[in-house]
């Protein structure tokens, strides 16, 4: 699998990078695409500047007000993000037609078998980033590594607009002194579990036999497996398989439980009814999931398996999440609530083997 010449690439704070483009007024000021803060709004990003001040995607508008005052959160653009996107797509699509795209800002490239600047992922890297900066008016960082899990870390080694290289004679040593923050999938409290044992980089957890990294950290050891020696046998898919599903609303006030099942399930289950029609071709549910987000912003998840879309059990798991919160939680009530789907796909649109 070291053969392979993967490139991950990431537009640097798309949805700002594109309204400084617009306005150039703009490029000094700290700026963030979102909700207002007067009513609950959420950064969906921000652009350098305002990230100096310790503004995050994801953060509630409010603090991140309080934490730049001078902050300026407007509420984007969302077709003219999607046109810059198939731009840059394009320009992907001059090296290869092996694109997995992510989102609209990032996606994996696999020019294993580029023909254009002899075959140099590195070159290729160069000339995307120049050609988007060119021709799109915006910046992007880029990975390049033997597979998908070191291409993307690379991406965010230099950024903004940079470039990072991994060759297969390095990526031992590269995960070697990885931190495992920075393996996808290790959030906080991964990370800080992973802490608890003693464990910093990629390095600290070689020791472990695959059976104790199960034992020890369940799902997450599975793919920890690979990852401590930076390997990831995943190729780039062209056609990504859903996995998910889900709708979610921020309340404009803090709901208790009988408020949340009156004013705000009968809504979310319409539009996840409605959402799931246009793909109840191709996939099958497998799953619901409840997310509960409470005032003091904690968040607790609850998930259980079934073949269909059921209010009763969407009820049930709601009841649990709220259950599960602490006694001053329950009291002040929720912020947010989100309803999900876990999919498979159908039998009858999966394409058989071969051989």
């Amino acid at each position: 699998m070291n053969d392979r010449k993967i490139i991950h690439i990431d537009c640097d704070c798309f949805y700002a990078a594109v309204e400084m483009r617009d306005n150039p007024a703009y490029r000094d000021l700290p700026l963030a695409i979102g909700g207002p803060a007067n009513s609950r709004g959420v950064i969906a990003t921000c652009n350098y500047p305002a990230r100096e001040f310790g503004v995050r995607s994801a953060m509630p508008s409010a603090q991140a007000q309080r934490l730049c005052p001078k902050l300026l959160i407007i509420s984007g653009r969302m077709s003219v993000y999607r046109q810059v996107s198939a731009q840059v797509m394009a320009i992907f699509r001059r090296y290869t037609d092996i694109i997995e795209p992510l989102s609209l800002d990032e996606a994996f490239l696999d020019v294993t078998d580029a023909a254009q600047v002899m075959g140099s992922a590195t070159a290729i890297a160069e000339k995307i980033r120049a050609q988007v900066e060119a021709e799109v008016g915006i910046t992007v960082s880029a990975g390049v590594a033997p597979n998908k899990f070191v291409a993307k870390v690379a991406s965010d080694w230099r950024k903004p607009n940079g470039l990072f290289v991994v060759k297969p004679d390095e990526l031992d040593s590269f995960s070697a002194n990885l931190p495992v923050r920075k393996i996808p999938g290790v959030g906080p409290v991964s990370a800080q579990r992973l802490a608890e044992e003693g464990v910093e980089t990629c390095a600290d957890l070689r020791p472990y036999s695959p059976e104790a990294l199960v034992q020890t950290f369940g799902r997450l050891g599975e793919s920890l497996i690979k990852r401590r020696f930076g390997l990831d046998d995943r190729p780039v898919e062209t056609q990504r398989i859903r996995k998910s599903l889900s709708v979610e609303t921020t309340f404009v006030g803090d709901m208790l439980l009988p408020q949340i099942n009156e004013q705000a399930m009968p809504d979310l289950l319409q539009q996840l009814h409605m959402r799931w029609k246009k793909l109840s071709v191709k996939y099958a549910v497998a799953g619901l999931v409840v997310k509960l987000k409470f005032a003091d912003f904690s968040q607790l998840t609850r998930e259980q398996a079934s073949s269909e879309i059921d209010a009763q059990v969407f009820a049930f798991l709601l009841q649990q999440a709220y259950a599960s919160g602490t006694k001053q939680q329950q009291r002040a009530g929720a912020r947010l609530v989100g309803l999900g789907l876990k999919l498979k796909q159908c039998e009858s649109v999966r394409q058989l083997q071969l051989f």
